[in-house]
């Protein structure tokens, strides 16, 4: 999936988040977005993933802008995986995946023999197949990221926003989530925008880095050569 931003500004509160951003990401790319905190990178991907609406400028995917698209077929086209993965029940990780196809089915629609297939196949891409009938609370904070990920695609997105995925794991355990993501984008051909603000990450990234600060996009970076 092409993503193109054009002239993103966003206001909250009077505040002036976001300053014309203008980013284009081609298809199947992985590329990273650094800044420190206040700069900007969350509330970016929040604009694509719709929590939040620019004040100005367009979001196109495939070049049709996201004004144009029902809440249902965007989130069809895209998903979403975060730092931080808390339940108020107690579900099992197959529950916790099947929970991804909601973007597929209509309203109180059953999970049909597709969707376990589809949950199995994408457990296994993030090798958490014999996990399926554990408690998710009983999983360490990697192996919920891992779940957490086989959850985004079993939405069998085009493009994957993932904001500080890494952000409160292990230095070690965060280069094996980069691997099942670089995994993921070879093998499905997802697009993948990532905000983080590990180093290490972000030089791994395939293309490119684009650094926000203070809501201005001030640079981009060939990979592997970014420098605080």
């Amino acid at each position: 999936m092409n993503i193109k931003a054009e002239n993103i500004n966003i206001t909250l509160e009077k505040n002036n988040i976001l300053k014309d951003i203008n980013i284009e990401v081609d298809n199947k790319e992985v590329v990273g977005i650094i800044g420190p905190n206040g700069s900007g990178k969350s509330t970016f991907l929040k604009c694509i993933y719709r929590v939040l609406k620019p004040s100005d400028g367009a979001i196109l995917l495939d070049k049709v802008d996201i004004k144009d698209m029902t809440v249902k077929e965007s989130s069809k086209r895209l998903a979403v995986l975060s730092q931080h993965n808390n339940y108020n029940f107690d579900f099992t990780v197959k529950d916790i995946v099947l929970m991804g196809r909601s973007p597929h089915k209509r309203f109180m629609e059953r999970d049909n023999k597709e969707d376990y297939a589809i949950v199995n196949d994408a457990l296994k891409k993030v090798e958490m197949l014999e996990f399926k009938d554990r408690c998710f609370q009983s999983l360490s904070g990697g192996e919920q990221q891992r779940v957490a990920i086989a959850r985004a695609i079993v939405n069998e997105p085009k493009l994957l926003l993932c904001d500080e995925p890494t952000g409160n794991l292990d230095p070690d355990m965060s280069m094996e989530i980069m691997q099942v993501l670089e995994e993921i984008n070879k093998s499905c051909g997802t697009t993948i925008i990532m905000a983080t603000h590990d180093k290490d990450i972000v030089n791994r990234m395939k293309k490119e880095v684009i650094v926000l600060k203070d809501g201005h996009l001030v640079k981009h970076v060939e990979k592997g050569e970014y420098e605080e």
